[in-house]
């Protein structure tokens, strides 16, 4: 299966994250948002992106033309027609990327791969939504894109070996790292991070440690770049208690079930770097 042209659902990080990697490795692309507008913010964010990247001499100044060049922003779902491959990376609800299985589906050609960035939801759930679940899987990139070197390749139980293929094939050629799982929440890395997490908050509001403390601790005694608190903020504190939702929801472990600070921290939208406020402070004085 030959991939040449993948679109992007989504306006998010991760939506231009993947974007980016996409086009510098030579593919042409896609970029849909709901609105013109965002689409076109996604791709002057992509501009500056690749810019600093040529300041680091990452990339040539050729390269990041000819990266912008591979990249077209829509706003028209419909546009995503003529894709090899669609990459959705909207908002993590079932419902809503259900209903955009649905539609992709309906627009794209028979021959192209839909494929999810979710990092927890049952991929099986969305192929089942389409005629072709043989032709969806899940390929999960981490944050941010353009940097991260590992991509998990989700095999749902509906889905070819051709399929596969090509979505290992695709990370391949992004310069990327895939390593493929079964169609089971968390997939590798979120079923082993976030339980670690979870329990770094149970330790906080049982008073054991401050959270400079235990920060402090992972990154000198693991060796970790940085420590539980600051990673949930960098994560999000609601994209965090989703994924915990879900790893329990599908499990029923207890180290999935969400620590209660971090349910009301999330109903204070004390979400972390998105919102200016975490277990840190990032507003500016």
């Amino acid at each position: 299966m030959s991939i040449k042209r993948v679109g992007i659902v989504g306006s998010g990080i991760m939506g231009s994250g993947i974007a980016e990697t996409a086009a510098v490795s030579g593919f042409e692309v896609v970029l849909r948002s709901r609105s013109q507008q965002t689409a076109d913010a996604m791709v002057a964010g992509m501009e500056k992106s690749l810019a600093r990247q040529v300041e680091k001499e990452k990339i040539s100044d050729d390269d990041r033309r000819a990266a912008l060049s591979r990249v077209t922003a829509v706003s028209d779902l419909g546009e995503l027609g003529g894709c090899d491959l669609v990459i959705e990376s909207v908002v993590e609800d079932l419902a809503v990327k259900k209903h955009l299985f649905s539609e992709l589906d309906r627009i794209c050609g028979e021959h192209a791969v839909l494929a999810t960035n979710t990092s927890t939801l049952p991929v099986v759930e969305l192929a089942m939504e389409t005629g072709r679940p043989a032709q969806v899987c899940g390929i999960h990139f981490f944050n941010p894109a353009p940097v991260m070197a590992l991509v998990e390749v989700v095999r749902p139980i509906t889905a070819s070996d051709e399929t596969i293929a090509a979505a290992r094939g695709f990370a391949e050629a992004c310069g990327k790292s895939p390593v493929e799982v079964k169609d089971q929440a968390g997939f590798i890395v979120n079923a082993l991070l976030f339980p670690y997490l979870n329990n770094a908050v149970r330790l906080l509001e049982q008073g054991v440690a401050s959270k400079d403390d235990i920060d402090t601790a992972m990154k000198g005694g693991c060796g970790f770049p940085m420590g539980p608190f600051a990673l949930l903020d960098l994560v999000g504190l609601d994209t965090s208690l989703a994924i915990l939702d879900a790893l329990y929801e599908e499990f029923r472990d207890p180290n999935y079930a969400a620590v209660p600070l971090l349910r009301r921290m999330v109903v204070a939208e004390q979400l972390g770097r998105k919102s200016g406020k975490g277990f840190y402070d990032y507003h500016r004085s």
